[in-house]
């Protein structure tokens, strides 16, 4: 089909022209001509994160010379056969994105039809240098080169050449993982950093951009009500990520961040997953284009639907119940042969005070009610005392012997433990009544704190792996955590770039005991990804600092000791901010002895 012109009336119904913001979204505009020009095979050249030089080849159907002079003017499109432009079935049509670019860039156009010679057109900062014969194959070539040189007010707000890379990677995913039958090339300074094969189903494409191990842990969806069509792959909610950029959205090919489909998602997920968790998914919907209006957005990443409530059902209803079909995938049960391994601990006396901590005791602080903080060496020697608490293998829930008188509950402000429920909530007696603890929200709390420390210099002990542990991340994940090494280090986590796409892990927090160096290194970079827009590295080590508490906080579901719930109440009580968790809610309640009385009718 001819470029031709659009009608001056149909020009005035399309909204602004695309907006070259970033080289992402330069980028984004030259892969989708490339994808709509019927190519088979799309290769991407990147040097400084696109901000030196974008590079995108397809071997598409080309254009003649005539044609690429037309596609060089604005508001002139091959994509909107008609002037119903609710019907348009491509990427873009709008027929602004090559002008946009040239107007702020050296652009070099290269195009060949099959059975013709190949022509060139240059245009620097909108005006044409340059043009004749070129040699290539059948399809197009677009070269920009020096984004935003003569516009400075646009280049001084460029991020650094990491962020605008992870930015272009990601455009390129994204459309990559739309269309599974082309395959795509990614080069970054002469380095290939992606290489996917066409002709892939679309698990096996959704699993080679996100993580390998979704293969293993993903549950395929197709759905259908009426017209509407659902595909993709969801996690299982124990695949999960600590930031929501793994979460993928396509609405009739074009992948889309719209509020309705995430909502609708984490509608779906509800009740099966932490509020500051999230899936990796890969959805496809699909629906007559009478259905829903692509041209919402500028730049076409928001959708509205005819039938907002019917997309939103198929979704929530659907995706439950794929979850709830593999519900026993998702509760990961052990192996028979772990659960064999059990044996029951044989009880033997404890020492009173010297229960994990050593055999002297020291006087608890008292925060609560106190006009004044502890002294900082008082709380210092506490926290050292803990250290090992979180690393402890757990016991055997059974009735221990007293060696010695228990501490007068008037002694201490969230009183003496008396016993556990249900392995998560410990409940201890307190002279005005009845207190009940959330161990794993408390414990989180405590570690959080003594991280902070860290931050503050007083450095984290950490605790060297036996054999260093390599993690294989997409390489801007690596560049995040390369930056942010040392800070990490005062975090107690020690770990060195190893390869473009791996990092080698070679200390841990000691305070965390043995953990899962992969998926901890893993939440670190999502959480220094989905932060790293609005605040400062120091600021989101504070996030980090979070994820790591939670990692080695005692969880719930374990039974402890009556001297292991006693030191954590006394922790408790030398900490500040004990009282909420890292997500905001409460540690602890307290039942006053009147109200409990009340309850029996005694008041």
């Amino acid at each position: 089909m001819s470029i031709r012109r659009l009608p001056e009336t149909l020009v005035n119904r399309i909204a602004a022209g695309e907006v070259v913001e970033r080289p992402a979204a330069a980028l984004k505009e030259m892969v989708e001509n490339a994808i709509d020009a019927g190519s088979g095979r799309i290769s991407v050249r990147l040097a400084e994160g696109g901000i030196a030089r974008i590079e995108v080849e397809d071997d598409g159907c080309g254009m003649t010379p005539a044609d690429m002079a037309l596609a060089l003017e604005r508001h002139a499109t091959s994509k909107l056969p008609g002037d119903a432009i609710e019907d348009v079935t491509t990427l873009g049509f709008r027929g602004e994105a090559l002008p946009s670019i040239a107007s702020v860039a050296r652009l070099t156009l290269d195009s060949r039809v099959a059975g013709a010679d190949g022509w060139r057109r240059v245009v620097d900062n909108g005006a044409l240098v340059a043009e004749g014969p070129a040699a290539l194959a059948k399809g197009t070539r677009v070269l920009v080169e020096d984004l935003f040189a003569r516009v400075p007010a646009r280049r001084k707000f460029l991020r650094g050449v990491r962020s605008e890379y992870a930015a272009c990677l990601d455009v390129v995913k994204r459309l990559a993982m739309a269309r599974p039958d082309i395959g795509f090339t990614v080069e970054h300074d002469g380095r290939r950093v992606l290489d996917v094969q066409g002709g892939q189903d679309r698990l096996a494409r959704v699993a080679a951009l996100t993580s390998r191990d979704l293969a293993d842990n993903g549950i395929g969806v197709d759905l259908e009500r009426g017209e509407v069509r659902l595909g993709g792959v969801i996690s299982l909610p124990t695949f999960n990520r600590g930031v929501a950029d793994h979460q993928y959205l396509f609405v009739n090919g074009r992948p889309v961040k719209d509020r309705l489909l995430v909502g609708a998602l984490r509608g779906a997920y509800a009740d099966l997953l932490a509020r500051d968790r999230h899936p990796v998914v890969a959805l496809f919907l699909d629906l007559p284009t009478t259905e829903v209006d692509v041209n919402v957005h500028p730049a076409k990443t928001e959708v509205r639907f005819r039938d907002p409530q019917l997309v939103r059902g198929l979704i929530v209803g659907g995706l439950r119940r794929a979850l709830d079909e593999h519900g026993f995938r998702s509760v990961q049960r052990p192996a028979e042969a772990a659960l064999a391994a059990w044996q029951q601990e044989p009880v033997a006396p404890q020492p009173a005070t010297g229960f994990l901590f050593g055999q002297r005791s020291e006087p608890a602080v008292h925060l609560f009610g106190a006009d004044t903080p502890p002294p900082a060496e008082d709380v210092a020697r506490v926290y050292d005392r803990l250290v090992p608490f979180a690393s402890a293998a757990p016991i055997s829930g059974r009735a221990e012997v007293a060696e010695a008188v228990p501490p007068q509950a008037e002694e201490h402000p969230l009183g003496i433990a008396r016993g556990q429920i249900a392995n998560t909530y410990i409940v201890a007696e307190a002279g005005d009544g009845l207190v009940i603890v959330d161990q794993h929200a408390a414990h989180e709390r405590l570690v959080l704190e003594q991280l902070r420390r860290g931050m503050a210099g007083q450095a984290v002990p950490s605790q060297g792996l036996l054999l260093p542990e390599v993690v294989e991340l997409d390489e801007p994940a690596c560049d995040r955590l390369e930056t942010a090494a040392a800070q990490l280090a005062a975090l107690g986590v020690e770990l060195e770039r190893f390869g473009p796409a791996a990092v080698m892990v070679r200390a841990t927090p000691a305070m965390l005991g043995a953990i899962d160096c992969r998926k901890l290194v893993t939440d670190i970079a999502d959480d220094l990804a989905g932060y790293d827009a609005a605040l400062g590295l120091n600021e989101r080590l504070e996030l980090v600092a979070a994820t790591m508490a939670c990692h080695g906080s005692v969880r719930a579901g374990r039974t402890l000791s009556v001297a292991e719930m006693n030191a954590l109440l006394r922790q408790m009580e030398v900490t500040p901010h004990s009282g909420q968790c890292n997500h905001g809610r409460p540690t602890w309640v307290k039942l006053a002895m009147d109200d409990v009385e009340r309850l029996f009718g005694r008041k």
